[in-house]
């Protein structure tokens, strides 16, 4: 069996407080994207699962704690599987990214084996054991009104993103330790963006929360996004969840392309990919 995992974008970010089990209660809109790991699953005669990771991100994965072993050992846990599996991932996400490449893995390994039978509670230690994102990879676009809910847009709009990773591994921990300040919380009013031109004006007049704390951190940030943003085309640029991937929106794929063309140029050591939603 060959799943397809796919990549999710934070188009914004607000972190409304810090909650008593010290996680931060947060908003966002998000997308899933096309940008994928692939994974390869087969059922194995050996008495032991052999997960393997491969492609151009392999080596940054912590091959004995990820998050696509603890999934398994939490389906053990709850005799929701039998027999033992040989799993290859073909890491085309980048890690350390805020793209969630690796709770997407996990994601598309449980979806595949429950389908649509996952519940409350095994959701939650899953959250637990492996992000609290992980609820997001069962939507494709959508709004995250707090950790425990999320409102599916039943209109998807076809956007285009331009990606780009600079040298830097962005540690979601400590960036959210850094945060001082919270933002009021949002209510969603979907007439506000039921059209692909409304919906662009309105994530175009939000920001991510985490961003400012990146920036000073790491100065290239501020750099990039401005060069991106001032690319034709571009609505604007912003960096997803904690970091490193710095991302362009844009309505038309032919702008992203030229703008990808010419920040290659400009970055040329830094990794870059187009993307759309999916």
């Amino acid at each position: 069996m060959v799943l397809r995992s796919y990549a999710k974008i934070n188009l914004t970010l607000k972190v409304n407080s810090k909650r008593q089990d010290k996680l931060h209660e947060i908003q966002s809109f998000f997308c899933l994207i096309s940008l994928k790991d692939k994974i390869v699953l087969k059922k194995v005669k050996q008495q032991r699962d052999k997960i393997i990771f491969k492609g151009p991100f392999a080596n940054f994965v912590n091959k004995s704690n990820n998050s696509v072993i603890n999934l398994f050992k939490i389906l053990r846990r709850h005799k929701l599987i039998s027999g033992y599996y040989s799993v290859t991932v073909f890491k085309n996400i980048p890690v350390f990214a805020g793209l969630g490449g690796g709770t997407g893995n996990a994601a598309s390994i449980l979806k595949y084996f429950l389908k649509k039978n996952i519940s409350g509670a095994l959701l939650k230690e899953v959250e637990t054991k492996i992000g609290t994102d992980f609820k997001l990879f069962f939507h494709k676009q959508g709004f995250l009104k707090n950790l425990g809910s999320i409102i599916n847009f039943q209109k998807k709009q076809k956007l285009f993103f331009l990606l780009i990773q600079p040298r830097v591994k962005c540690s979601t921990k400590e960036i959210y330790l850094k945060v001082k300040n919270y933002s009021k919380k949002k209510i969603l009013k979907k007439n506000k963006i039921n059209t692909k031109l409304k919906l662009l004006n309105y994530l175009s007049k939000d920001n991510n929360d985490l961003q400012s704390i990146v920036e000073k951190k790491y100065p290239i940030f501020s750099e990039l996004l401005e060069n991106i943003k001032n690319e034709k085309g571009c609505y604007f640029s912003r960096i997803t969840g904690s970091g490193s991937v710095c991302y362009g929106l844009f309505k038309e794929r032919n702008d992203a392309k030229k703008a990808l063309n010419n920040l290659k140029v400009k970055y040329p050591k830094f990794w870059t990919s187009l993307a759309k939603t999916v």
